[in-house]
């Protein structure tokens, strides 16, 4: 089975341009599920890198998946990382992890903590959810407002339009994420956009010293170059 993982605050909806290659080329089952706190799942703490794990190897068993690949971009390729690190119970045969952050400086903790903090802002309309979302998302560039993308991660809610987030979630920022990736006991493959602000080469290779970049895209390369992401899966 193949887990398509996205990023903080993105849905499973920034997944589009990839399921054509997927449907073309992968022999087997996949899913883009939403991550807790995201999108259309619970919005119930905890939101730790290992929870998230944790719900990805039910879901496997839900689905009665015997093995599973991991496709992850930032977030959710060290989700992957911790679900491959077999402490889950789930054969994990290999994860490819995009556009993942390792270094942290304390100040950018510090301040995901505080937006953890934050009640959700609300919005008058969809409209004004839905550029939140893509701002939080990292596609504000990338997406208009009117985009299905984008209205995937709105929801109604007191009252008005809220993105749909929990922003509880920023609170799982904070462990060392090149450890994590460190302790991945499956087959891990690194890569980001060669504009990628989040993470350069020289990061990724203190991980896996064939860490590649991806020429032409930023930080949200499944969506940039999907071509080239799934590439990182194919022989």
């Amino acid at each position: 089975m193949l887990l398509l993982l996205r990023g903080l605050g993105a849905t499973a909806a920034v997944w589009r341009r990839l399921p054509p290659l997927v449907d073309e080329s992968w022999d087997g089952r996949w899913a883009a599920p939403d991550l807790r706190g995201h999108g259309l799942s619970v919005a119930q703490p905890p939101y730790g890198y290992g929870i998230h794990a944790a719900d990805m190897a039910e879901l496997a068993a839900e689905t009665g998946a015997t093995r599973v690949t991991v496709l992850g971009h930032s977030f959710g390729g060290v989700v992957g990382a911790v679900l491959g690190s077999g402490w889950y119970g789930v054969p994990v045969d290999r994860v490819v992890a995009v556009g993942v952050k390792i270094d942290w400086t304390d100040d950018e903790v510090t301040r995901a903590a505080a937006m953890s903090t934050r009640p959700p802002q609300v919005f008058a309309s969809s409209l004004e959810a839905a550029d939140r979302h893509l701002k939080m998302a990292g596609l504000r560039d990338l997406v208009d407002p009117v985009d299905p993308v984008a209205r995937a991660g709105t929801r109604v809610a007191h009252g008005g339009w809220i993105a749909a987030l929990d922003p509880r979630a920023f609170g799982a920022v904070g462990p060392s994420v090149e450890t994590i990736l460190s302790r991945c006991a499956a087959p891990l493959r690194l890569s980001a956009g060669s504009g990628d602000p989040m993470v350069g080469l020289d990061a990724m290779r203190r991980v896996d010293p064939d860490a590649v970049l991806l020429e032409g895209a930023g930080h949200n390369a499944h969506w940039e170059t999907p071509d080239a992401v799934w590439s990182l899966l194919t022989p």
